[in-house]
């Protein structure tokens, strides 16, 4: 079963924590606000990356990553933007199970139409009282589940 790792919003902190939990991954998607090549360069060393650029995300590396990603695992198609109130499509038209969003830094889970709305929340930089938190995607043939993960961070940090 195809597990896909899901983060957003590093803002350039790629957490030790995060790594760790996207580890094993056979695929990792970030949905934006990246903060530089070098979180995309790490993260492709745990496994094929589809990224997508963030508002935040500026400067000649950052004009190499799309604005929206199509990622296809198995038989499950999945849309990644970074900020789901940017969406032009209808994904049950268009074909897509998951639409992976980033931006709001809060994690959510949601099913409308028979499609899995996925946002990681943020890993990077603690921003007001939101968690640290990432998601992930377990495929089986044309089904998927998926889970947020708060992790565990100096309360500081």
């Amino acid at each position: 079963m195809p597990r896909v790792g899901v983060i957003s919003d590093t803002h350039g902190l790629l957490r030790p924590e995060a790594k760790t939990f996207l580890r094993g991954s056979d695929f990792i998607v970030h949905a934006g606000d990246i903060g530089g090549a070098d979180v995309l360069k790490d993260l492709s060393a745990l496994a094929p990356v589809t990224a997508v650029r963030g508002n935040n995300d500026k400067g000649a590396w950052a004009e190499a990553v799309a604005e929206t990603e199509v990622l296809q695992v198995e038989e499950v198609f999945i849309y990644v933007l970074h900020n789901l109130a940017e969406l032009d499509l209808d994904p049950v038209a268009a074909g897509f199970q998951v639409v992976v969003s980033g931006h709001s830094h809060q994690p959510s889970l949601e099913n409308r139409d028979g499609v899995l709305y996925v946002n990681p929340g943020s890993s990077g930089p603690r921003r007001f009282k939101l968690p640290i938190s990432v998601a992930e995607l377990q495929v089986s043939g044309a089904s998927v589940k998926a889970d947020v993960v708060e992790l565990e961070v100096d309360s500081a940090a």
